[in-house]
């Protein structure tokens, strides 16, 4: 399979360009003040284009991955090995992520905005569970702020899609036709994400003061040097466990293309076949690398639960809360495990799991958005580092777990 040359610009432009409005909206603050509230609008706009657009995105994304999985006793036991695999190694990058942002604090002096939460309902937490997993009618799914239901309700629809067979497949086309629809929805929304976050960052640095500017300085290192010690000390352990020195070796003298090319197109999707040729010459058997990888690229991303920590414990010090909470901590481990799943796998994909954080601490969404949205640009070469090349790592220990495969 061939693997195409690296075009820089090509690939990282969407980052430029949000980057270059970031930095045109926070010199326009700086010059102008509290003078930029007059384009505040044009970041409202952006926003609530992006909010009417995640909710049908979630459901045909999730429905559409569901209903074309393919079922048959060979694949069962991949596949249950693979989803062990994916969830041990999210999990562990996650908590690598707690370990660091607890040995370097993000300072809870960064607040730049004292808000009152949104008020949670009472209830017993028999009753908070429900009203989390469900919604009492179906146009209430159709709010953000039932996010999870949503979720849980668009892997049933995908799973009784597949359990329909033949007479499903009509709808699975309906899903399969409304998640490209609304993949280009969500491209031409972004379209207009520099002018819409560049506003909202002049806003932010016209009302709040120069100082946010040095905001994200201190949780981008904890995040870089996190990541780097999590690509080369926790793939090598995974290496080991997948067939000792043998696979150690066999895994790094044929990783080099997939990394790069993980870092030049900044998309999980788009490393695919490298990953599927690194796959080959590792020896990884054809109907296990053909399974994991192309499964793994929507639907794990070590590099994305990692910056989804770093967005809470960010937007935890951002508003002056606590993050040291066990049960908070445990739910943020669950967060990242959702989000690993909702993302998908294009440049700077990561709204919807962000959107999901937000609403269950009970986040302003409006403030907290686009400073989550502002984090993921900046962390995500990396993060698809990890997330893609994570895809080739799992494929051996599955190889190894399922095939005993030896190197």
């Amino acid at each position: 399979m061939e693997v195409k040359k690296i075009n820089f610009l090509q690939s990282y432009s969407s980052i430029l360009w949000l980057l270059g409005g970031i930095i045109i909206g926070s010199i326009f603050g700086l010059v102008f003040g509290e003078d930029v509230l007059i384009i505040k609008p044009l970041g409202d706009i952006f926003l609530n284009l992006l909010f009417t657009a995640i909710i049908p995105l979630i459901f045909f994304t999730i429905g559409s991955s569901v209903a074309n999985l393919e079922r048959t006793e060979k694949l069962g036991k991949l596949f249950v090995i693979m989803v062990l695999v994916f969830l041990a190694t999210i999990l562990i990058s996650a908590i690598v992520m707690i370990c660091a942002v607890f040995l370097f604090p993000i300072h809870e002096h960064i607040a730049i905005a004292k808000v009152v939460f949104e008020e949670t309902a009472s209830g017993s937490a028999g009753d908070q569970i429900a009203k989390l997993l469900t919604a009492n009618d179906f146009f209430e799914l159709l709010s953000r702020k039932s996010m999870l239901a949503l979720i849980i309700f668009s892997f049933l629809v995908g799973f009784a899609t597949l359990q329909s067979g033949e007479k499903g497949n009509a709808f699975k086309s309906f899903l399969d036709s409304g998640n490209e629809v609304m993949k280009q929805l969500l491209n031409i929304i972004m379209k207009f994400a520099p002018i819409g976050l560049g506003a909202y960052f002049a806003y932010q640095v016209g009302v709040f003061g120069p100082q946010l500017l040095g905001v994200y300085a201190k949780p981008m290192a904890v995040y870089y040097a996190a990541c780097i010690f999590y690509f080369f000390v926790f793939f090598s352990l995974y290496a080991f466990a997948a067939g000792g020195k043998r696979a150690f070796k066999v895994f790094w003298s044929n990783n080099i293309m997939p990394s790069l090319t993980a870092v030049g197109t900044c998309s999980s999707i788009a490393t695919i076949p490298a990953n599927l040729t690194a796959a080959e010459k590792m020896g990884i058997p054809a109907h296990v690398r053909n399974l994991v990888i192309p499964l793994g690229a929507p639907l794990h991303k070590d590099g994305s639960s990692m910056s989804s920590i770093l967005k809470i414990t960010f937007l935890f010090a951002m508003f002056g809360k606590d993050f040291s909470d066990p049960m908070t901590i445990l739910l943020a481990l669950g967060i990242t495990v959702i989000v690993s799943i909702v993302e998908g796998g294009i440049p700077n994909g990561g709204y919807i799991g962000e959107i999901l954080a937000i609403t269950v601490y009970g986040f302003p969404m409006e403030q907290a958005l686009p400073v989550a949205m502002i984090l993921g640009t900046l962390v995500d070469p990396i993060a698809t580092l990890l997330n893609a090349n994570g895809d080739v790592i799992c494929s051996m220990m599955v190889s190894r777990f399922s095939e005993k495969t030896k190197w």
